[in-house]
């Protein structure tokens, strides 16, 4: 079988990175997943289904944004795919949807989930009322206490949102708990995995759901301009979802420029960062082979970023490919720099971003892009959820 930057080989490989490390007690799970998958989101049936909840629930297509003033301010033409109004606030629930029909075939009636920001625990809470289907959120201690309103969202749809007290007490430790759940249930539990990480068949799977992402922006962009390729596609970076479904339809386009931007929370050497590309080795972390950021005896290095969402210690294996063989461009922004992003986004084009979107805004200041250059940015998630980090910028 034929790989490209998109598709892995039939053993989940992306280049050297992918495939599925997996303890004994989950093989029946993951080969499951990994035998029918395809065919199950290949099923007429199913992309009926799948299409339809996207269109009249989710709330696609999502508009390509010509963002005016800031075209002006960089002085190029930027775009913004404007993923902030899914229904749920980010572009998480893509995946969600698409992972609860699929756990629906599969005969699964509980559903467990960790998350990070809260978004991608709100979207699955969110596709677990639509079916009413048991859900368990996995969270990291920390990110309950930063990210408040989402555990309430969480809740009031019906979730149990349990606290990872381990470790950093983030993303990874609520992963490992998720994990641990999913080998003692292994039966009647489906696990939705938020990012394009995890053991294989997963980070195909995320990006395939997410791909209607760039999808949309190839026919929307030829709309708007007569040409349906840009000439960058930007997006931030931490598992790695919505980069994974921004740049899907442009892997193979060799011309098409696909800038990920990482966290590097006080800076990329300060200690208290999450850019893992810059910072990482091979090793292997919640199931695949990736970039991972450790110490030289191969302990997972406790990541930072001031977003929830993209303080994660490693990096899907689609993008630790595309990092290693050059064709993405990894860049990286402080949380200073983010914030500043956030403000003069909302300020010039009346639209507050995500913490995590913020960071590929960041870079709009140290990347120089031509006059006539056509730029997507991913915008990945609305700001409501980060309001309480906002007002502390405010205050200070």
């Amino acid at each position: 079988m034929e790989t490209t930057y998109q598709k892995p080989s039939s053993q989940g490989y992306y280049g050297k990175f992918g495939g599925a490390y997996i303890p004994e007690m989950l093989h029946r799970n993951v080969e499951e997943l990994q035998s029918r998958y395809l065919d199950i989101m290949s099923d007429a049936a199913f992309q009926k289904e799948f299409r339809a909840l996207l269109k009249d629930y989710v709330g696609r297509p999502t508009p390509l944004f010509y963002a005016k003033r800031l075209s002006k301010q960089f002085n190029t033409n930027i775009w913004l795919k404007r993923e902030d109004l899914c229904h749920t606030g980010a572009h998480k629930i893509n995946n969600t949807v698409g992972q609860i029909l699929l756990a629906e075939r599969l005969g699964k009636k509980r559903i467990i989930a960790e998350t990070g920001a809260g978004q991608h625990g709100v979207a699955t809470a969110t596709v677990c009322a639509l079916k009413g289907v048991e859900c368990i959120v996995y969270m990291g201690e920390k990110d309950i206490e930063r990210q408040a309103p989402n555990v309430a969202r969480m809740k009031m749809l019906g979730a149990t949102v349990v606290p990872a007290t381990s470790g950093s007490k983030t993303l990874k430790d609520a992963t490992n708990e998720a994990i641990r759940d999913w080998i003692n249930n292994p039966n009647d539990t489906h696990y939705i995995i938020g990012s394009v990480v995890g053991p294989h068949p997963y980070p195909d799977m995320v990006a395939k759901f997410q791909s209607v992402i760039s999808e949309e922006m190839r026919w929307q962009l030829r709309e708007h301009t007569g040409n349906e390729l840009p000439t960058h596609v930007m997006a931030c970076v931490g598992g790695g979802s919505n980069a994974a479904g921004a740049f899907y339809h442009f892997l193979d386009e060799l011309s098409v420029q696909l800038i990920a931007v990482e966290a590097a929370g006080h800076g990329v050497n300060s200690g208290l960062s999450a850019a893992t590309t810059q910072l990482g080795k091979p090793g292997i972390l919640h199931g695949s082979k990736s970039l991972l950021m450790q110490t030289a005896d191969g302990q997972v290095v406790e990541p930072h970023s001031i977003s929830a969402g993209l303080d994660y210690p490693g990096i899907g294996p689609m993008h630790a490919n595309l990092f290693e063989s050059g064709r993405g461009i990894f860049l990286s922004a402080t949380d200073e720099e983010a914030l500043a992003a956030a403000f003069e986004v909302s300020k010039l084009e009346g639209i507050i971003p995500a913490l995590e979107t913020a960071h590929a805004f960041a870079v709009l200041h140290n990347y120089k892009f031509k006059e006539d250059d056509q730029v997507i940015i991913c915008l990945s998630g609305r700001g409501d959820k980060d309001l309480a980090t906002y007002m502390k910028a405010m205050k200070s």
